[in-house]
């Protein structure tokens, strides 16, 4: 049977932007007819990728994010000694594995760049190097599909893709399924976010010239506690991770702890918010994920909205639990204001479930 491992988090945000919308104010959505402040799911997992936990901890086992494969592919070539023309032709050959390339611009055809994003894995851009250097060898190489199997791979060790997915369009055999879904942040309780006006002054402007600012502006920001969902298939991670426990273990312990200390940083030097989550609630089981949301519908009230919004979260959970019976075989909670649990016991819980039963990578 497949197990879960289901996060619920209440974090309280001080006046902030973290998350903008296109026309750079917080990002909203109604929920239960109430309007509230959101942090979109893309935010988030890049804040979770760029945390401490998983550039250190992971830093080996980290995929990149680019459209420029190519560039780098062609640097090395050139920098290994290779004439440019030639690493030229080796490094697009290679790098249209993974994606189309942009047509080349008639002031700068040397320059190619995918027309998507393609998240590599470090096996695959060591392995990517390698087909270069063949390439530009000279070596007589498998077309199509075989061509790509030199370099695509369905499962290895990094983890960030194995948690988050990938999609490649032109080939979609070489995907692969997020074995981690995050769910949209959203305040606990009603919010409308609020409009700063700020000026700033020219310091070589006197009075005498003009006693005005030299530039004025209109900021959006809101503050709010939040909730967070994200639901791990432990199975589908140590699959994508090729089967290695050890690895999904500590991938589990580093996502425990980024859930609960990173933040998407928009704005980040203008309001200084560094929240840490105030309340976890972390389950483990082969049970049907079930988030808590509906907790929150009714927007919650009171001058103390923290515990308004545990007491909402864990009344859900109780509920559901006596209509469909335990949501899950073992649950653990971190809270704050009652100084009940640690995060060290939190991540230390979320990596056991990687450990147990077995997988057919």
């Amino acid at each position: 049977m497949t197990t879960f491992v289901q996060f619920h988090l209440l974090t309280a945000y001080p006046p902030s932007n973290p998350n903008r919308d296109d026309q750079g104010r917080p990002k909203q959505a109604t929920v239960g007819g109430a309007p509230r402040l959101r942090l979109s799911s893309q935010s988030l997992k890049r804040a979770i990728r760029e945390s401490a936990w998983f550039e250190t901890d992971l830093a080996d086992h980290r995929g990149t994010r680019t459209k420029r494969l190519f560039e780098k592919l062609k640097e090395k070539l050139v920098a290994g000694g290779a004439a440019p023309e030639a690493a030229q032709t080796a490094a697009e050959n290679v790098a249209k594995l993974f994606g189309k390339l942009e047509a080349p611009k008639k002031d700068a055809p040397e320059k190619l760049q995918a027309t998507t994003l393609a998240f590599i894995s470090p096996e695959e851009w060591a392995l990517a190097e390698g087909l270069a250097g063949r390439v530009l060898a000279g070596e007589d190489l498998p077309k199509d599909k075989d061509l790509k199997k030199l370099v695509l791979r369905h499962a290895d060790g990094a983890v960030d893709i194995a948690m988050f997915g990938r999609m490649l369009a032109d080939d979609p055999d070489f995907s692969r399924e997020a074995a981690v879904q995050v769910g949209h942040a959203i305040t606990t309780h009603r919010v409308l976010a609020e409009d700063d006006w700020f000026a700033a002054v020219d310091d070589l402007k006197t009075r005498e010239e003009d006693a005005g600012a030299g530039h004025l502006g209109e900021l959006g920001f809101g503050s709010g506690v939040y909730y967070l969902y994200v639901c791990v298939n432990v199975d589908l991670l140590v699959e994508n991770l090729n089967g290695d426990r050890d690895l999904a273990a500590k991938g589990m312990e580093s996502l425990a702890r980024a859930l609960a200390t990173a933040t998407p940083r928009g704005k980040q030097n203008s309001h200084a918010h560094h929240p840490r989550a105030g309340f976890v609630r972390v389950e483990r089981g082969p049970q049907q994920p079930r988030d808590l949301t509906g907790a929150f519908f009714a927007p919650v009230r009171g001058t103390d909205l923290v515990a308004a919004s545990v007491s909402a979260l864990e009344e859900m959970a109780g509920r559901i639990d006596r209509a469909y019976g335990d949501c899950c075989e073992a649950h653990l909670v971190m809270d704050v204001a009652k100084g009940v649990g640690t995060l060290d016991e939190i991540a230390a819980f979320a990596a056991d479930a990687a450990m147990a039963g077995t997988v057919d990578a």
